[in-house]
């Protein structure tokens, strides 16, 4: 019998991609219960949404609750279906094929998995990743090294394309409201290691989305990689919540790679304003502060 399936998905101005998500999603071959879809933009996508199907549960929100709250929000009502599985999506990603969620389905089965995730595929150019993987030590995001592999055993990334038994919400919770964007991500991987759930990604499926390439600064030949977000909001919500995080869990190679890497490329860079931003929420962060209404962190930090 086939399982029960909910969509949780997050959207906030983007109505062009969140039609792409829809049809997409309408498209599959294995049948979607209901999507739970929390709007947290400006200008309500209620048009998109109208075109989009009758099985959506349109939830408007008036406060941005960032990534982390969205997903939440949505898990929750997703949960309240009754689905058995959760895939989650956002607004500028979607399935590549309309097989991708029975083969995530069949994938989890075969495996007993709880958590099983679809390669992330660049929109710009679908024969690379969006997210690099590290195979035999190295990094790569090359589309066509991963897929002839076919299964990724304790390799997922989130929350893009992650089709996650609810029952796993239960047991590790939702994503994190405080994190707000930025490291709500890094945070549920950490609970999941933690409670020994099983989990891998399919190779021989696709969500596309777009890359951060761009974020992404290498130094030492790579054996280092600094996450620089554009707009001085993202960075600090990413540097304060990976200073938390490294606190929270305890993680020496985390620790020793952003005191190390992140000083370098500001400093290499000649960014003495940069690294200041970095040292400050880094180090609130890392005291467990920092944290508030988004809406004040913004007027504070854009």
């Amino acid at each position: 019998m086939q399982p029960k399936v909910a969509v949780a998905a997050v959207t906030f101005d983007r109505h062009e991609e969140l039609g792409l998500l829809l049809k997409g999603l309408a498209a599959q071959t294995a049948p979607i219960h209901s999507i739970a879809l929390v709007d947290s933009g400006t200008e309500p996508a209620t048009d998109v949404v109208a075109a989009g199907g009758t099985n959506i549960n349109y939830l408007r929100s008036e406060a941005n609750l960032g990534g982390a709250g969205g997903f939440a929000y949505a898990i929750l009502a997703a949960m309240a279906s009754g689905a058995e599985w959760i895939w989650l999506m956002d607004d500028d990603g979607h399935p590549e094929d309309a097989d991708c969620l029975a083969a995530l389905l069949a994938a989890a089965e075969e495996h007993g998995l709880d958590i099983v995730s679809p390669l992330v595929a660049a929109t710009a150019d679908p024969n690379r990743l969006s997210f690099n993987f590290r195979i035999n030590g190295l990094l790569t995001n090359d589309r066509s090294r991963l897929a002839p592999m076919g299964y990724l055993p304790d390799m997922v990334h989130f929350f893009n394309g992650a089709l996650i038994r609810t029952e796993v919400f239960y047991k590790i919770g939702i994503p994190d409201v405080k994190f707000f964007i930025r490291g709500d991500e890094v945070d549920f991987l950490s609970r999941v290691k933690k409670a020994g759930l099983k989990y891998g990604t399919l190779a021989t499926v696709a969500v596309q989305h777009p890359a951060t390439w761009t974020e992404m600064k290498p130094v030492f030949g790579g054996f280092i990689t600094p996450v620089i977000p554009e707009g001085d909001f993202k960075r600090y919500c990413y540097f304060r919540n990976r200073g938390y995080l490294t606190r929270k869990y305890r993680n020496l190679r985390w620790f020793g790679a952003d005191i190390v890497g992140f000083p370098y490329y500001f400093l290499k860079a000649g960014d003495l304003k940069g690294l200041a931003h970095w040292f400050n929420a880094y180090s609130t962060g890392f005291r467990g502060k920092g944290f508030g209404s988004p809406a004040r962190l913004m007027s504070t930090n854009s």
